[in-house]
């Protein structure tokens, strides 16, 4: 039986994909009764491809994210790493290539054991090694802002191991026709290689961000696979400087406002040029996530192999600009019918305590105000994680899982499974640090 997990999920063979009516459905086996997923802005693939598509549904999705956000805030937090699980749960199997769903296998309990790993370790480092530099800072200094200084730096490393970490759980609890995806270790390599990037990059003024974005991507990329297949970036890092133009734009024009206003005489002269700035800079950066991806994706191999990944960064600058409009002002209009209420509630409760003196009746709607700021505030936490899940999170993986296409469908028969990825810290520094705090 333990052989039978080892091989990968057969491919249904043409007499298993024809209908009962003898119709035979599209090449990858889709099920496009399940719900209306976005097309696909590639060219039609090939019988040897298969294609990515999402099922989800947005009402369920925002029912979801509310229920889970509304225990997660009744357990004082607790239930957050439950809310998480379900909710990954719930995307992945609505992320199908070829008609099979992603499958996540992550355990609450493991997060929350992780979490709390986590919270020990980093209390020792804020406790002592924290103590330890204000020490050092009075003494030599006779000021704390060295020591602040210094334990802001010390937190930079550890931020970026959680981020590795993080990724290496979410792999490693991640399943496709039956096949874990992996790993390897390297968390503190990783670290290492973002400090040195980064700090390349902010000498250079941010001529080097693409080769900091490509060395990163290759080095988890070469320590990723899925079941016994490894994934290799291709490419050079020189490929991104397309997706940055946009970008260096923008900081032409925000050099231009920034020379205007030290040098002009008049503060309106910089307006048209910092409208400018600002406007390729939102746009430039949106197209740099999105095509830098898009590059980065296309040039991965795993043998015979290959992604095809068409994002569009003027559809994903309107998911972002549109979905945060539109819950900002759902959001409103929520907020607006429910104080009206809460006023209307307010003045009849006070009308009913005529009998008592101003004390209680100053009391009273004391204890009121503060019931209502309370109530409000985690309804307003609550009902914008729901929107923003509704109307960014869920478009956006839409919208990717539409444009992917998986070329080298033969190749995945080679593909057996690989062992399982213990990983008992979970994403406890990525929960403590608020890294992995997203899908």
């Amino acid at each position: 039986m333990a052989n039978s997990f080892c091989k990968s999920v057969p491919l249904p063979t043409d007499d298993q994909n024809r209908s009962p009516w003898g119709k035979k459905p599209t090449p990858w086996g889709n099920d496009r009764r399940v719900s209306q997923p976005e097309q696909p802005q590639t060219p039609p693939a090939s019988r040897d491809s298969l294609t990515g598509e999402f099922v989800g549904l947005r009402g369920r999705m925002f029912m979801l994210a509310l229920k889970t956000g509304l225990f997660t805030v009744l357990t004082l937090g607790i239930y957050r790493f439950w809310m998480k699980t379900r909710l990954r749960r719930w995307y992945w199997s609505a992320i199908r290539v070829g008609g099979v769903p992603l499958e996540y296998v992550g355990d609450p309990i493991e997060k929350l054991l992780g979490f709390l790993v986590a919270v020990v370790i980093l209390a020792f480092y804020i406790g002592i090694v924290n103590l330890l530099l204000m020490f050092a800072s009075f003494s030599l200094f006779q000021d704390n802002f060295a020591a602040y200084l210094m334990s802001f730096i010390g937190v930079i490393p550890i931020w970026f191991y959680a981020q590795y970490r993080a990724r290496r759980y979410v792999l490693a609890r991640t399943r496709w026709r039956g096949l874990r995806f992996g790993l390897e270790p390297g968390a503190w390599g990783y670290a290492g290689r973002a400090l040195f990037y980064w700090f390349l990059t902010i000498i250079s003024a941010g001529l080097l961000w693409p080769l900091m974005t490509f060395k990163l991507e290759e080095y988890k990329t070469n320590r990723t696979s899925w079941g016994t297949g490894k994934l290799v970036q291709g490419g050079r890092w020189t490929m991104l400087y397309p997706s940055a133009k946009w970008v260096f734009v923008g900081a032409i024009a925000a050099a231009v406002t920034a020379a205007l206003v030290y040098f002009g005489d008049s503060q309106q002269a910089s307006l048209l040029p910092g409208f400018i700035a600002f406007v390729f800079l939102s746009f430039g950066l949106v197209y740099y996530r999105v095509d830098s991806l898009r590059r980065l994706t296309e040039t991965k191999e795993m043998g015979p192999i290959q992604l095809r990944f068409t994002p569009s960064a003027g559809r994903m600058l309107g998911i972002y600009v549109g979905g945060y409009l539109l819950a900002t002002l759902i959001m409103f209009m929520i907020l607006l019918a429910s104080g009206l209420a809460t006023m209307f509630a307010v003045l009849g409760s006070l009308s009913n305590l005529t009998d008592f003196g101003s004390r209680d009746i100053t009391q009273a709607n004391t204890m009121v105000l503060y019931t209502i700021g309370a109530v409000s505030y985690f309804a307003i936490f609550l009902l914008w994680s729901a929107l923003t899940q509704a109307f960014i999170t869920l478009p956006t993986m839409r919208h990717y899982a539409s444009v992917l296409v998986l070329q080298g469908r033969d190749g995945l028969a080679e593909i057996r499974q690989r062992p399982r990825d213990e990983h008992i810290e979970a994403e406890g520094f990525a929960e403590a640090l608020d890294v992995g705090a997203s899908i």
